[in-house]
């Protein structure tokens, strides 16, 4: 099973890319713009999905207040994380809003920043449970594997629990349940990155390479 790697300056994605994971909590923390613009310094080699943030609290707080059945939620945490992502399209130039897989191209092509927006794509998909065990972390995981990226970076708060599997990260809730099956099954390897890290990973980035604590997926050779 998945273990974490200790830090480095590790993998190689040359033009290839990667996509990009960036939690809602950021919405309102300072390091939001060094994020930003280490993400534009890539000249298209990421893809960003916008975790829910602020927009899917509302979500959650409106199913305490009145409950609806957790199919309804989802479709509706999908869309906070549109509200999310074109927040973020607001905030910079080079971050473009993306809905199809052509879009994501396009922009890539020219040097741009997609932001996914996810219910065109995901919405009514069977292997995408409509629950609140998928978060934007999976959502990001099946996206690199439908565009066939094989690295996966999730911008976090807090570093993982060590020493820890990918069940114990699961159990502790610092990724969600469906997580280490989707890495498996496209074999894609996550890289855990602090939000503290903005600039070593723009630097890293901008020559195609990445920072990180990596969780690699059982299909590497080196487990």
């Amino acid at each position: 099973m998945a273990t974490p790697q200790a830090e480095a300056a590790g993998d190689e994605i040359g033009r290839k890319g990667c996509v990009v994971k960036l939690g809602g909590s950021l919405a309102f923390a300072p390091a939001l713009t060094a994020w930003l613009a280490a993400l534009a310094a890539g000249g298209g080699r990421a893809v960003l999905v916008p975790g829910g943030g602020p927009f899917a609290d509302q979500v959650r707080d409106a199913q305490r207040r009145r409950p609806f059945d957790d199919a309804t939620a989802h479709r509706m945490a999908l869309l906070a994380m549109e509200q999310y992502g074109l927040m973020l399209c607001g905030l910079h130039p080079a971050l473009r809003p993306a809905a199809s897989r052509a879009e994501i191209a396009r922009l890539r092509r020219q040097g741009l920043v997609p932001v996914w927006l996810p219910s065109a794509m995901a919405l009514g998909r069977p292997e995408i449970a409509e629950s609140w065990d998928v978060t934007s972390d999976s959502l990001a995981a099946w996206l690199a594997g439908t565009l066939g990226l094989r690295h996966l970076v999730l911008v976090k708060s807090a570093p993982p629990p060590e020493p820890a599997t990918a069940e114990r990260l699961v159990a502790a809730g610092y990724i969600d349940p469906m997580l280490p099956e989707l890495l498996r099954r496209d074999d894609i390897a996550a890289h855990f990155v602090g939000v503290d890290q903005a600039a070593a990973f723009g630097a890293a980035l901008a020559i195609g390479r990445l920072v990180g604590r990596r969780l690699v997926s059982a299909a590497d050779p080196m487990l």
